[in-house]
């Protein structure tokens, strides 16, 4: 997710959330599964949060006979009266007419416009589009997707509450939140997370991802970069 640029400015959009299991952003179909072939490693990247002015990082999964699997990072909510950026999820636009940012296809929504006034508008969900601001009430954020891979379900991809007089909160890392813009204060996005299922353990990994089991499958959530070799 990407953050907000100033006060009375845009949400974050939110990263863009790739699936083959319980949810795909933006409306889209569930992604097909993947082949992880014996002996190859896999290389995993987990993007940052969105900074001031600057998209989130691009989450992706790479490796020889794959197919480049990559989740686009959130757009940031625009300053006033300029153009929110575009991502997974596009953030919102600043006040004093700032423009939405676009979502991409099959990952995320757009932001909202912001307000003719003070409020700015929300940031773009994988399950949602930002919320337009309503009187001196920032726009609401774009709702997530709820994603059970894990075996247990987690909430990921939300947009950012557009600045106003509502009151943002810092987002929680690897969740892909966009951030949030207070009445004065921005916050940074949330970080991104890859988990992959498969039926067969790794042979080893990098990075220290988290391993569980759940069921007749191996899960490993990585929280950041590394490779796993299968």
């Amino acid at each position: 997710g990407a953050n907000t640029s100033a006060e009375q400015s845009g949400g974050g959009g939110a990263g863009g959330l790739r699936s083959t299991v319980t949810a795909t952003g933006g409306g889209g179909s569930l992604e097909s599964a993947v082949t992880l072939n014996q002996g190859t490693t896999y290389t995993i990247t987990v993007g940052g949060g969105g900074a001031i002015a600057a998209n989130g990082g691009n989450s992706s999964i790479q490796g020889s006979g794959l197919t480049t699997i990559t989740s686009q990072g959130g757009g940031f909510g625009s300053g006033r009266g300029a153009t929110a950026g575009s991502g997974g999820s596009g953030g919102g636009g600043g006040d004093y007419g700032g423009t939405k940012g676009t979502g991409t296809l099959n990952q995320g929504y757009d932001g909202a416009n912001g307000g003719g006034g003070d409020p700015g508008g929300g940031g773009g969900g994988a399950g949602g589009v930002g919320g337009a601001p309503v009187g001196n009430t920032g726009g609401a954020r774009g709702a997530g997707l709820a994603v059970s891979i894990t075996g247990s379900s987690v909430t990921y991809a939300q947009g950012g509450i557009g600045g106003g007089s509502t009151t943002g909160s810092a987002s929680d890392a690897n969740t892909g939140k966009g951030g949030d813009s207070g009445e004065s204060t921005s916050y940074a996005g949330g970080s991104g997370v890859v988990i992959l299922r498969a039926t067969q353990a790794a042979l080893s990994t990098t990075g220290s991802p988290t391993y569980t089991t759940s069921g007749s499958y191996h899960i490993y959530k990585f929280t950041g970069s590394g490779s796993i070799t299968y």
